[in-house]
């Protein structure tokens, strides 16, 4: 009898407390990531999608679909210029929330860390000065690459609490 799929456990690298500044960034930015995938650790795929907080649509799962876009809007179409589009939410702008229940985890979370990786060849020719031009409803917004990594921190750093609460609503698992 086959074993059920689980999310894969991860090693999660601390920053270096000594660091240049993009080095600095790029391992903070890293460590929120994993963070992320340390929330998903050792659940299934029920697990992944479920929504313990009402009426809040959040569910891990959901998270790590909506960082995918994330990922792929700031580094890829923004950094790059990558005339790509979104992986979930192309006609419904928070299908990356919204439509987990018949999502394949397991692809999803392989999408995720595949994400990443294109997010950082994005960039990784480009210096923390580079301005890039924006995309989306507001062109004029221009912003620097060091912008979109301090950004991105952010952003991490606040759905890394909601991924902690919904984690421990599914098993009781706290931690950072």
């Amino acid at each position: 009898m086959p074993t059920e799929w689980k999310a894969p456990a991860i090693e999660r690298t601390e920053p270096a407390r000594l660091a240049d500044e993009r080095k600095s960034l790029e391992q903070w930015l890293d460590f929120h990531r994993e963070t992320l995938l340390m929330k998903c650790a050792g659940l299934n795929a029920g697990q992944l999608k479920a929504r313990p907080i009402p009426p809040s649509p959040l569910s891990l799962l959901g998270l790590v679909r909506h960082m995918t876009e994330v990922e792929r809007w700031w580094f890829r179409m923004h950094a790059a210029n990558e005339q790509i589009t979104f992986v979930y939410s192309n006609e419904n702008e928070t299908a990356d929330f919204d439509e987990t229940d018949g999502a394949d985890a397991a692809a999803d979370l392989t999408r995720f860390r595949r994400e990443i990786e294109s997010a950082r060849a994005a960039v990784r020719d480009k210096q923390l000065d580079d301005v890039v031009d924006s995309r989306g409803h507001h062109p004029e917004n221009t912003r620097d690459i060091r912008w979109i990594y301090v950004h991105m921190i952010e952003e991490y750093a606040r759905h890394n609490g909601h991924a902690d609460l919904i984690r421990e609503c599914i098993d009781g698992t706290v931690g950072d």
